[in-house]
């Protein structure tokens, strides 16, 4: 749906709170279509945000694996790449 949403789940060290915010910003905009709401709009806006964080949250609490957690370093290569080949470009940088 919205690719700056990054996966969330089972990483080491695990996903800290401003990650699940930043995952919940960028829902809610692109659901609402506003980068920025108007001030008319400005507290349902941050309501969203704080109700579908807080549901992420308890979500991600209280999911299982029996996968190894993943790294970060090795999840951000994999994105360059599939982004290197999906666009043709060499030597992206982040």
């Amino acid at each position: 749906m919205c690719r700056n949403i990054k996966m969330l789940f089972n990483f080491d060290p695990p996903v800290a709170s401003e990650e699940i915010r930043a995952a919940s910003l960028q829902f809610v905009r692109k659901v609402s279509g506003f980068s920025k709401p108007s001030r008319a709009n400005e507290a349902a806006f941050n309501r969203a945000v704080d109700e579908i964080a807080a549901a992420s949250g308890r979500l991600l609490a209280s999911l299982g694996t029996t996968a190894p957690p993943r790294s970060r370093e090795e999840e951000a290569a994999g994105a360059k790449a599939r982004n290197a080949a999906r666009f043709g470009k060499e030597g992206l940088t982040a």
